[in-house]
């Protein structure tokens, strides 16, 4: 879910934004029917996922969920780090939010013909309703985290994560800081697709 980092770390390309992409959206299945552009984007969508998924500072955010809410905790975590991404954006950005926003959903709008059903749909409404948007206020990521505990298909207790993150928020910010700047080095590091060239004013 935590989509605005993935566009971030895509180059500024519509074959890199829809394979940093599809990898939510079961990418492993479409790898024998993508270009190579868009299977690289592919795998650093999953060098992503598996740095974020073994860090230090994302697993100490999970402790601020309470019990009923650990297993989706990882979905929580995905949602506010993009908050947190946003509010501190020109960390990492020179280029403004709103301009940046602009050129991805118009580059992610190439590549939608080519996408599965269910990615189509997601980002047809990501764009039109600008869900980033959204993600600004903590009312917005509170509403964006009820409406994905609707849409898990079984009874949860999901419901409400926003209780834990106001709780916590300067714990799981100050953790966001940590981690992101790593996370950007790591992609660089690996430079699947080549460097990230963001005109970043610092880290830390």
């Amino acid at each position: 879910m935590n989509y605005l980092a993935h566009l971030y770390l895509a180059q500024p390309n519509a074959d890199s934004h829809f394979g940093n992409l599809l990898g939510d959206f079961g990418g492993k299945r479409y790898v024998k029917h993508i270009p190579v552009t868009v299977q690289k984007a592919l795998d650093n969508h999953y060098l992503v996922d598996k740095f974020t998924d073994n860090h230090a500072a994302v697993k100490e955010a999970k402790r601020y969920f309470s019990q009923k809410r650990k297993r989706f905790a990882s979905i929580a975590i995905d949602v506010v780090f993009d908050h947190f991404l946003i509010q501190h954006w020109t960390l990492f950005n020179k280029e403004p939010l709103a301009a940046f926003k602009q050129n991805s959903y118009q580059l992610l709008s190439k590549r939608i013909p080519d996408m599965p059903c269910r990615m189509q749909e997601v980002i047809n409404n990501m764009t039109k309703n600008d869900w980033f948007k959204d993600y600004e206020t903590i009312t917005g990521i509170g509403v964006a985290l009820d409406n994905i505990a609707q849409r898990i298909r079984f009874t949860n207790n999901f419901s409400g994560a926003i209780e834990d993150i106001e709780c916590h928020y300067r714990e799981l910010e100050m953790l966001f800081l940590e981690f992101f700047p790593q996370l950007i080095n790591h992609v660089n590091q690996n430079a699947i697709e080549g460097n990230i060239v963001k005109s970043i004013a610092r880290h830390n």
